[in-house]
């Protein structure tokens, strides 16, 4: 199910604009229309719209794979930094309890810019343009 919404293009940067939400958001399976706030978005521009322009735009459904690194990944490689540390005071004697916080804050630490990398370079889950609604 596919949802589309409409807004109007305020500012461009490179290929992703910011886009004024008209806060009508249209189901392509029910065709109904759903009515919320106005908000501003970031959105993928591969049409090259131009400031200004009303826009119809694809709206993605929320993936399990994105909600996996989010939510999951970080309690996971937390709990990995946390066994490191737990290996690294064995083997090397360091303090248990300094060594097992600082791999877990750093595991966390990495991961949390791992997605903020992952959130700039991923433009297939960002809402797309996909067409410039012509005014009569």
């Amino acid at each position: 199910m596919k949802r589309k919404a409409e807004g109007i293009v305020i500012a461009l940067s490179g290929k992703t604009a910011k886009v004024r939400m008209s806060g009508q958001i249209y189901c392509e399976s029910c065709e109904s229309q759903l009515v919320g706030n106005a908000s501003i978005m970031d959105v993928y521009n591969p049409v090259d719209a131009t400031v200004g322009q009303r826009v119809i735009i694809d709206l993605p459904e929320a993936s399990l794979r994105v909600a996996f690194i989010v939510f999951i990944l970080p309690l996971i490689t937390t709990f990995l930094g946390f066994l490191a540390g737990v290996w690294i005071s064995q083997k090397y004697g360091f303090p248990a309890l300094l060594s097992e916080v600082g791999a877990s804050i750093a595991a966390l630490a990495l991961t949390l810019i791992y997605i903020k990398y992952f959130n700039r370079t991923k433009t297939s889950m960002m809402p797309v343009i996909t067409n410039v609604k012509r005014v009569p």
